[in-house]
């Protein structure tokens, strides 16, 4: 149906694109980002699902769980083997915010909460 949109891509605000796109290339193992020359725009993606990071002036991360800017959105990403996961995402420069049973919540460098998730 032509009417019928599809999903082109997620896009996170942050201060460095090309530096937040190399965080989550390493996380997901995807391929090095494309970056707009002015580093005002970074895309990664995997062959099918795409994940771009737009320059905001004076961006504020969101707070988690609350605050004065709650988060909006948050990513979740499966893994097999959490613990490995974790030790991975801290090493690249992830920050644990939560840990539950099955899965823990992280905040990127620029801030943005993600999960991980034993699947």
């Amino acid at each position: 149906m032509m009417s019928v949109p599809t999903l082109g891509s997620v896009v996170l605000d942050c201060p460095d694109p090309l530096e937040l796109s190399k965080f989550y290339a390493r996380l997901l193992d995807w391929p090095e980002p494309d970056a707009a020359e002015d580093n005002s725009w970074s895309t990664i993606g995997n062959g099918g699902t795409l994940i771009e990071f737009q320059a905001v002036a004076n961006y504020e991360a969101p707070t988690w769980p609350e605050g004065d800017r709650p988060q909006q959105f948050h990513l979740d990403l499966k893994v097999e083997d959490i613990a490995a996961a974790h030790e991975r995402a801290v090493e690249i420069g992830a920050k644990l915010l939560d840990e539950q049973k099955s899965f823990r919540v992280y905040a990127d460098p620029a801030g943005h909460p993600f999960c991980l998730c034993a699947c």
